[in-house]
């Protein structure tokens, strides 16, 4: 009987399986430190950008500088004219952008051109999303600085509060994250979509940065892992299983004497 077969699974089935565990291990820890040094955990105490973020929600944000924001951005930033703590908002206009409400139909426009928002809480602001904040506003956006607005536009303090100064303006510089994914609750874990609605607009709208990548490793990581220190244990059952089913064959059996 073979070394394999009496002690588990053979030189080959080992290696294979050190292998996977080594390669497992560096992703999976690789995919967390380099999440770390990119991105950052926030937690949104309002409701002000639901339905897309909620109340309580913990985020994935994506640290950057101020200059790679772009319209329909999801943006943690600190301002002291907007309070003492980081607040979340997307950004609707930059330097140079008239941002108005509303057209005919109720939507917000950008230099004139109407903006569908599907991600608005409620119908749209035509049936009031715009809230009582400002029913209807037009700003020019300084060089340099970004509006922003909640998605929640009937429960959101944001640029409409602060149009007599900058025209409710925050500097680029203020910000500090974009968010890239929702982690908590679980019914709303995944990567925020970017709004199309911009696309057409100069400088179009930015792109996801490597978080799917990131789950990728950690979860191929995971499997590896698993799947290699299984090996071992499933191997050596999977023989004894064999030599067993042998032994009921006859094939280790004794042959008793005849008389």
């Amino acid at each position: 009987m073979g070394g394999a077969e009496r002690g588990g699974p053979g030189r080959a089935g080992r290696l294979v399986s050190g292998i996977a565990v080594a390669l497992g291990a560096v992703l999976f820890l690789g995919g967390f430190a380099w999440a770390a040094l990119v991105y950052k955990p926030y937690t949104v105490p309002t409701d002000s950008m639901a339905p897309t973020i909620a109340r309580g929600a913990r985020v994935l944000a994506q640290r950057i500088d101020g200059d790679d924001v772009r319209r329909g951005d999801v943006v943690v930033f600190h301002d002291k004219v907007w309070g003492d703590m980081a607040m979340v908002k997307r950004v609707v206009g930059v330097g140079g952008d008239t941002v108005a409400c509303c057209d005919r139909r109720g939507r917000m426009t950008i230099n004139g051109t109407p903006v569908e928002e599907p991600y608005l809480h409620g119908d749209g602001p035509a049936s009031g999303a715009f809230g009582p904040v400002s029913s209807g506003f037009s700003a020019t956006v300084p060089k340099g600085e970004l509006f922003l607005l909640g998605d929640h536009r009937a429960d959101s303090v944001d640029s409409r509060s602060h149009l007599g100064k900058d025209q409710g303006a925050i500097p680029r510089d203020a910000v500090s994250a974009r968010v890239d994914a929702v982690l908590w609750p679980a019914g709303d874990l995944g990567v925020l979509s970017r709004p199309a609605a911009f696309d057409a607009l100069p400088g179009g709208t930015s792109r996801p940065g490597p978080v799917r990548l990131l789950a990728i490793a950690v979860v191929v990581g995971a499997a590896l892992i698993l799947g290699g220190a299984a090996y071992g244990p499933l191997a050596r059952l999977l023989t004894r299983r064999t030599a067993s089913r042998g032994s009921s064959d006859g094939t280790g059996k004794a042959v008793a004497p005849h008389g």
